[in-house]
């Protein structure tokens, strides 16, 4: 569905269009108020990790539960905080994917019910570009083209993104998502979930000393597969038990960390330089990685590329990156969705 040329020319010489944007592909209930793609008004997130932590990872059907029972008080803190109604609103924005399908039916039955009621347009969201646009609200410089390094619990991918609404897959994973590697090591391990900053936290008290035996497939392609060097630390932790002998954590975590973040970081800067790009962004919660973060700064220094991370608070999931890139396609080319819309699980990066 396409929105009629008249209020899309009205949105584009508005001097402020507000969008109230709505996330909630897994664990965090999160609505926004983001004004022209780049200014955050309001982001309240409700985050599950208490809940979930418990399990050991996130429960599909205890997440739904709680975005149901979150979702309008969220929504009207965003708007208290934003100091705004929904008359000051001109479109809302949810997520449609990828993620979780009852979490995300729960932020798409909600975000229907308010374009309904105030007869607006509802544009729907890819989660994973949404990563993306949270460095536009981190850095009012930035513009594309660049180079997106991908790294979430989910996805793993290196894209040019051309432009706002125009992006090209160089590389993605064949296997694990560097994100789930990260929370299957943690178990393992015995650090629990969430994984990512447990093992960046513990790491920084270790040696990078063990050499875990494994073969990657992927060292000379673009692409990525973390299963061998997660299923080595699998093996070096049952050796170590069966021999009994103990495990040092954060000397695992360490050697862990080091392999994976090596192969991220030098991939990435190898494609931006073969696509003659000099801009670097870093999208997804494993941005917030301190060791990636410093070889990529090193790296990038190296090769006179300028350096984009997300602030820390919008690395993980949020709205207002849904709220920026909706901005763009909004925009871009008038694309918004009818009242039919579903949730998908998985969604193309292109």
């Amino acid at each position: 569905m396409e929105i009629s040329e008249d209020l899309l020319n009205k949105l584009k010489s508005k001097k402020s269009v507000k969008i109230l944007a709505i996330e909630s592909s897994c664990d965090e209930t999160s609505v926004a108020v983001v004004e022209n793609g780049r200014n955050v008004l309001s982001n309240v997130i409700a985050s599950q990790i208490d809940i979930h932590t418990r399990f050991g990872g996130v429960v599909p059907e205890i997440a739904s539960r709680n975005h149901i029972t979150a979702i309008s008080n969220v929504t009207r803190q965003a708007l208290d905080q934003a100091n705004c109604t929904l008359d000051d609103i001109d479109a809302f924005a949810v997520t449609y994917g990828a993620g979780l399908l009852g979490a995300l039916l729960v932020g798409i039955s909600f975000a229907k019910g308010l374009a309904y009621m105030k007869n607006l347009p509802l544009i729907a969201v890819s989660h994973i570009k949404g990563h993306i646009a949270a460095n536009y609200l981190t850095h009012e410089d930035l513009r594309p083209p660049f180079v997106c390094l991908l790294v979430s619990g989910g996805h793993t991918a290196i894209l040019d993104v051309v432009d706002y609404t125009h992006i090209k897959v160089i590389g993605t994973t064949i296997d694990d998502a560097v994100g789930e590697a990260f929370d299957k090591v943690a178990r393992v391990i015995g650090l629990g979930y969430p994984g990512g900053p447990k093992i960046d936290k513990i790491a920084k008290q270790g040696n990078a000393n063990i050499e875990f035996r494994h073969h990657n497939t992927m060292a000379n392609s673009n692409n990525f597969s973390f299963s061998g060097i997660k299923t080595a630390v699998i093996n070096y932790v049952h050796k170590c038990e069966q021999n009994n002998e103990k495990i040092k954590q954060e000397d695992i975590a360490a050697s862990f960390q080091k392999v994976v973040t090596d192969e991220l970081a030098n991939k990435a800067i190898k494609v931006t330089k073969n696509l003659q790009r000099n801009q670097l962004v870093i999208a997804g919660g494993v941005g917030a990685n301190s060791e990636l973060q410093n070889k990529l700064g090193v790296l990038c220094k190296e090769n006179n590329i300028k350096l984009y991370f997300p602030s820390l608070k919008l690395c993980t999931d949020n709205a207002a990156m849904i709220g920026s890139y909706a901005y763009y396609q909004l925009l871009d080319n008038g694309e918004v969705t009818d009242l039919d819309l579903t949730a998908s699980s998985v969604v193309p990066l292109e």
